[in-house]
């Protein structure tokens, strides 16, 4: 029975981790190497590490692990222990073989996998607020690109414009949203959305992009820096 919940437990893991990104594989290894602790260092186990989902995913597998090694063995010691003879030994031994053969063709069953994999995603979907999207993958975060806020000052580029004039996707820049500076946010704004000094930007692009942004004041070299960045934008 231990055997047979640790099976399940790994299994729900691999369910959730493969949620997160990770091929079936890669998170049937990583979470057979947590719940046995056997530590790999390997490119998967860094996309786990660096991942605050999937962390969180090995963590509480690790925790569930730490109580589930001492059942295996008080289990392991109990089959062993009574008052009954050797045929009665042998008997308990032939069906821990058993029991053990049996769990290693379910977990070797593909058919069984892809039933439990159906049922354990709903789970997790119904029961569950896991968010398991990783965000940095998906926008490619790690590379050139990167989220940034950004202060509006006065006597900034961006200050008194809407952002139909600023004309910043022209520049390979997205925003996200705004935050006014009375506490309102906006989300995915408009064109005509008008930038006030006080307010702070949520922007999506190229670090460097965004970095120049930051700095651009409201003055002939701010236009300047404008157009510059448009054409390197557009030679790309």
């Amino acid at each position: 029975m231990v055997l047979f919940l640790s099976l399940i437990v790994t299994w729900l893991a691999t369910t959730a981790l493969t949620l997160t990104g990770l091929s079936r594989e890669a998170a049937r290894f990583q979470a057979r190497s947590a719940w046995t602790g056997t530590g790999f260092t390997t490119a998967e186990a860094e996309k786990v590490v660096d991942h605050p989902v999937r962390r969180r995913i090995v963590m509480l597998l690790m925790v569930v692990r730490s109580a589930g090694l001492m059942s295996i063995i008080v289990s392991l010691v109990l089959s062993f222990v009574g008052t009954g003879g050797d045929v009665s030994r042998l008997g308990r031994l032939l069906w821990l073989l058993g029991g053990v053969v049996l769990l290693w063709l379910l977990a070797n069953s593909r058919v069984l996998d892809r039933w439990l994999n159906r049922i354990m995603t709903w789970a997790l979907g119904r029961w569950t607020d896991l968010d398991t999207r990783d965000y940095t993958s998906l926008l490619n975060l790690s590379g050139e690109y990167a989220i940034n806020e950004l202060k509006i000052r006065e006597g900034d580029w961006l200050a008194g414009k809407p952002l139909s004039e600023c004309r910043l996707r022209d520049e390979g820049i997205t925003v996200l949203g705004i935050h006014r500076d009375d506490g309102d946010y906006i989300g995915a704004p408009k064109a005509d959305t008008e930038l006030y000094a006080g307010d702070t930007v949520i922007l999506y692009g190229r670090a460097e992009a965004l970095r120049r942004l930051d700095d651009r004041r409201a003055d002939a070299a701010g236009e300047r820096e404008h157009e510059q960045a448009r054409n390197e934008q557009e030679a790309k």
